[in-house]
């Protein structure tokens, strides 16, 4: 298996991983972006950052993730998506990504990584934790929605 950079051709693959993650994440309905959208964020607009677990000749794996901005902290990192295959978990590439991005994030020497884990996902949460992972149960979601058909 190899964690690498995320590249244009890897984007259809990854768009069909983050399907796979809205399904489990029982929101499939909710995925509105496309391939050409999500290579424009990565690659043109640089919104966001991108790397892939490639094993066999596929991608099983992705972190998604961008610099955000504390104003007491500074510079952070947020994990926006981590996602396996089903038939991958259980091999250590949800590990091998996470560490990955946190490499990341020492060597760009930022604040903190932050990201967001529901509430009933025990599989989630435990690997988290056994990562030294904090898990904050003080704040609340905030979100307002600005594309058209999405404001809730």
């Amino acid at each position: 298996m190899t964690i690498r950079p995320a590249q244009k051709n890897d984007v259809p693959e990854i768009l069909e991983l983050i399907k796979g993650l809205a399904e489990y994440e029982k929101e499939p309905h909710e995925v509105k972006n496309t391939v050409e959208g999500l290579t424009h964020d990565l690659f043109e607009a640089n919104y966001c950052e991108a790397i892939v677990a490639e094993a066999e000749n596929r991608i099983v794996g992705f972190a998604l993730y961008y610099t955000s901005y504390s104003t007491w902290k500074g510079p952070c990192i947020y994990l926006e998506d981590l996602y396996v295959l089903p038939e991958m978990r259980n091999h250590r590439v949800g590990s091998k990504l996470f560490d990955a991005v946190v490499n990341i994030a020492n060597e760009r020497k930022v604040a903190r990584m932050d990201w967001q884990v529901l509430d009933w996902n025990d599989i989630a949460i435990e690997f988290y934790e056994r990562k030294g992972a904090f898990i904050d149960k003080n704040w609340y979601n905030v979100r307002l929605f600005f594309r058209e058909n999405e404001l809730k």
